[in-house]
């Protein structure tokens, strides 16, 4: 299977585990010490995706770097799963919050700074029309039931292995029959997602045709790149003849950025000039701290502000108590004023070509049948040639050569994405960075390959 005989994986597997014991004595104390209250002894089941038998415990983190309990220090190419894609400690939200934190930290009032990253967000996007949330999920499920609302149709579309969060109606896949089905380790589903959801493979236009014309579904959500499987790029004229299809059915468009913002300033709707409906945003837009967003078109704006202004907008579905909290608007104003702009994208897509060039030189020198893959600032090598949609990567999946790599990488300072072999670049990575990821996975191909 793909190139690598398993029992070498396995064996080398073995020696690896090891030596992560070695390197995280300290690690190896509190992830035991956090078991006796800390379900699974993590505050956050994702925690326990790493390779190793243990999480590692974190020091500290700046930049493009972090050191764990046991003094390692890694490069850091996984960046909280782009939370923290500006940077670990990006000096002008740690100034913003010293500012703010002493002044309130929330109040469900407004402050300066609300206007202004709206303001922000409108410049990089495009939309004119913004309201805050805390997480990209609690965003696309409130554009969820927005759209719902508008249009007064019950389904949505999504992409099969899509992820926008966990919101309910999105955790649907395919299965074997082209039936929708809950996706496999969904827990607790509130309903069967047949009910509300319709599921068609990315790239395939014809089958959002067809699913459009059954004439109640609301609206369309997806990323402009399927990324949480993997990166998955939208095949030439696809995206522009997904908003076609969506117009023409009277369905709304949303288009989720949260992971895509990797693209550019505006993510994909500014360097590809799409147009959503609704457009969600979470993770990176207030380096590091909650918050998340979502813009709507003018006319959606003046349709829901109606709705927003009744006396029941409090039980309606949409919105928090701490959405829109001072702090996270003063790091989301610091964080959209100061980084993650056209010339830290000149830098860190750039190391991404350089990361992609060099793990892409292996590959053509062992002669595996692997390929890897870039949208923006982000890159991923996977075990096969490139998938066209959310099945086919989903299939392809090889969940243990993923977690030997990780793992080799990691004892060798090179943090990656725990959910797949993901690479982001913040504007404080280096082409050293880079290198060393290079020379590591080069050195990890050879130990599989025995040469």
């Amino acid at each position: 299977m793909n190139g690598i005989d398993r029992q070498r994986l396995a064996e080398l597997r073995a020696l690896e585990e090891q030596r992560f014991i070695e390197l995280h004595p300290r690690s190896q104390q509190l992830a035991a010490e956090a078991q006796q209250h800390l379900v699974a002894g993590v505050p956050m089941n994702w925690m326990r995706r790493w390779p190793g038998s243990f999480p590692v415990f974190v020091e500290s983190a700046s930049g493009a770097r972090f050191v764990d309990v046991d003094g390692n220090s890694y490069v850091d190419l996984c960046l909280g799963d782009t939370g923290a894609m500006a940077g670990h400690g990006l000096p002008a939200v740690v100034e913003a919050l010293a500012h703010q934190a002493p002044r309130g930290i929330t109040t469900m009032l407004p402050g300066a700074s609300a206007a202004a990253v709206a303001g922000l967000l409108a410049e990089r996007f495009g939309l004119p029309a913004w309201q805050f949330a805390l997480t990209a999920t609690d965003a696309n499920r409130f554009a969820l039931r927005l759209a719902r609302s508008l249009t007064g149709r019950s389904k949505v579309v999504v992409m099969n292995w899509c992820y926008h969060g966990t919101v309910d109606e999105t955790f649907a896949v395919l299965d074997d029959h082209g039936a929708v089905v809950p996706r496999p380790g969904s827990t607790g589903a509130a309903v069967d997602p047949a009910l509300t959801t319709r599921v068609v493979e990315f790239n395939d236009l014809g089958a959002l045709e067809a699913a459009l014309a059954h004439g109640d579904v609301a609206c369309v959500l997806t990323e402009p790149a399927l990324t949480n499987i993997g990166i998955v790029l939208p095949e030439p004229g696809y995206l522009e003849a997904v908003q076609e299809l969506t117009r023409a059915a009277g369905a709304l468009l949303i288009i989720d950025e949260t992971h895509t913002i990797c693209a550019g300033p505006g993510g994909c709707t500014a360097a590809d000039g799409l147009d959503p409906d609704i457009l969600t945003i979470g993770k990176p837009i207030a380096g590091g701290v909650p918050m998340a967003a979502w813009g709507l078109s003018a006319d959606l704006a003046a349709r829901a502000a109606t709705m927003f202004l009744s006396d029941d907008t409090d039980v309606s579905g949409v919105g928090g108590t701490l959405a829109g909290n001072a702090l996270s608007l003063a790091a989301a104003e610091a964080t959209l004023s100061s980084t993650l702009t056209a010339a830290d994208y000149e830098h860190t897509i750039a190391l991404a070509v350089r990361w992609t060039d060099g793990v892409a030189a292996t590959i053509e020198r062992t002669g595996l049948p692997w390929h890897v893959q870039r949208l923006g600032c982000r890159a991923e090598y996977w075990f096969c040639p490139p998938p066209r949609n959310g099945g086919e990567a989903a299939a392809a999946v090889d969940h243990e050569l993923d977690a030997f790599m990780h793992l080799w990488c990691m004892n060798r300072g090179v943090l990656l994405a725990p959910f797949h072999n993901m690479a982001l670049m913040a504007p404080a990575t280096t082409a050293a960075d880079v290198d060393l990821h290079t020379e590591v996975f080069a050195a990890a191909v050879d130990a599989l390959l025995g040469s």
